[in-house]
């Protein structure tokens, strides 16, 4: 008996490490300080533009849209949905983001399976100016099935401490408006995949696609769209519309004795939502709080700065709605 007949193989290990470390390089800033293999990663920051640093992390999963992924044999949306959906989380707190790290863990490790998923990560993180200087490759064997695998990442950013968004500031009559999804992003996924299992080459008039294509769609970063906004004092609160819904996301910034009055026709409803609630019958409150709804990002702002928002976010050919506002609870 030897390691590899009792099921993880290290050759396979560092086949993978080889096939992913040219790419991995493209993503470095000149703050990394370490090279693929090290015990840690080194990043040395330059908070030259900062007055009051604060350090911002959040880690996250991609759930089990990775199951659609293994289903239809398509790995390469997956890496970029969990940077994008990390970066997601520390942008509506305000900050920036420094650099990401990975964790891959799967039944019987194969390297080009691995490696496709990582090239994901690596056009996020570069896309998002963030630099992937770390990650972790587990193969158990016994806890997952030999197909199977599972993704998870933990993402560094940083913002001025006068500058960070919490939603402190936020008060009654301001006025939500909501930035598109691309789809379902990375939450709903089990309800979805119930609903449609067995169907995912299926297709329907509404989809460009097939539905597997449809829910393999990437979860958007905001952050191009958003950073130009962060320091101006324009965004009283944001929130990432993930598992929860609108309401339940960003009731988490609403001050005590405020709650939400949202216009849930006010944006257009993407085609595989109502496909969802038609095929599965699913309850509208369920929809509600489970699924983003077409709405992928909130930003909560006063009512004499909307117009100039709205006509910045047009200036950069993006879509935006008025989605409701903050009411007395």
């Amino acid at each position: 008996m030897d390691y590899k007949k009792a099921g993880v193989d290290i050759s396979a290990g560092e086949e993978f490490v080889r096939l992913i470390k040219p790419h991995v390089r493209q993503t470095f800033t000149p703050q990394v300080m370490t090279d693929i293999g090290a015990f840690g990663g080194f990043f040395r920051p330059d908070f030259a533009n900062y007055e009051q640093p604060v350090l911002v992390s959040s880690i996250d999963g991609v759930g089990t849209k990775l199951k659609i992924a293994i289903e239809l044999g398509k790995y390469d949306t997956v890496g970029s949905c969990l940077v994008n959906h990390c970066v997601n989380d520390i942008l509506v707190c305000g900050a920036r983001p420094l650099f990401f790290l990975d964790y891959y863990a799967c039944g019987k490790l194969k390297p080009e399976i691995a490696a496709s998923v990582v090239t994901g990560m690596v056009k996020a993180c570069r896309e998002n100016g963030a630099a992937l200087i770390g990650g972790e490759t587990a193969e158990m064997p016994g806890v997952y099935d030999a197909e199977d695998f599972d993704l998870a990442g933990t993402i560094v950013g940083v913002v001025d401490q006068p500058h960070i968004i919490n939603g402190s500031q936020i008060e009654e009559g301001d006025v939500l408006i909501g930035l598109p999804s691309t789809g379902l992003h990375t939450n709903g996924y089990s309800l979805a995949r119930k609903v449609f299992e067995g169907r995912m080459n299926e297709t329907f008039a509404e989809l460009d696609g097939t539905v597997g294509e449809e829910l393999l769609k990437v979860h958007r970063s905001y952050l191009s769209v958003i950073e130009p906004l962060l320091g101006t004092g324009d965004l009283r609160g944001m929130s990432h519309i993930t598992g929860g819904g609108l309401m339940g996301n960003t009731m988490r910034i609403v001050p005590e004795g405020l709650t939400l009055s949202v216009d849930w026709n006010s944006w257009p409803e993407l085609p595989i939502f109502d496909l969802i609630r038609r095929e599965g019958s699913v309850p509208e409150e369920d929809m509600r709080r489970t699924f983003n709804l077409g709405l992928g990002l909130v930003m909560i702002v006063s009512k004499d700065r909307v117009d100039h928002l709205m006509g910045y976010l047009k200036s950069r050919e993006e879509n935006a709605y008025i989605a409701g506002e903050v009411v007395k609870a």
